[in-house]
């Protein structure tokens, strides 16, 4: 004959918690109804470089090719950090957004401008 003391116990603990003497999983279902909206998630890859400027070209070049491979990814997010600090990540591109609402690719600090006069000027270019 078998030993099924410890799923006897196991059970009886479920009804201590519950209450109700019902066997099942503790765990209720989700609270909405319909399907949760999308989330962005940051994935953190770690290299090495030999200073924080050759850091920031390899970042650079990494979110880019990443971009070309899988173009649902947020390359305007993408930031650079020493990997024992993330709380002090960098942005690695622009990501201004421009008068007809496209962003800069461009990489972070860049020359050139986007502002204009006027309110809410938003310009592109070199500059004068």
């Amino acid at each position: 004959m078998r030993d099924d003391r410890a799923v006897r116990r196991h059970r009886e603990a479920l009804a201590g918690l519950r209450g109700d003497g019902r066997d099942g999983t503790l765990i209720g279902g989700p609270r909405r109804a319909g399907a949760r909206p999308p989330r962005y998630f940051t994935v953190h890859l770690g290299f090495a470089a030999t200073d924080p400027a050759v850091a920031r070209e390899q970042a650079v070049a990494y979110a880019e090719a990443l971009g070309l491979l899988r173009p649902e990814l947020a390359l305007g997010a993408a930031a650079l950090s020493p990997a024992d600090a993330w709380h002090r990540a960098e942005r690695l591109f622009c990501d201004a957004v421009g008068p007809d609402g496209e962003r800069c690719a461009d990489v972070a600090g860049h020359p050139g401008f986007h502002h204009a006069p006027g309110p809410g000027g938003l310009g592109w270019g070199d500059g004068d």
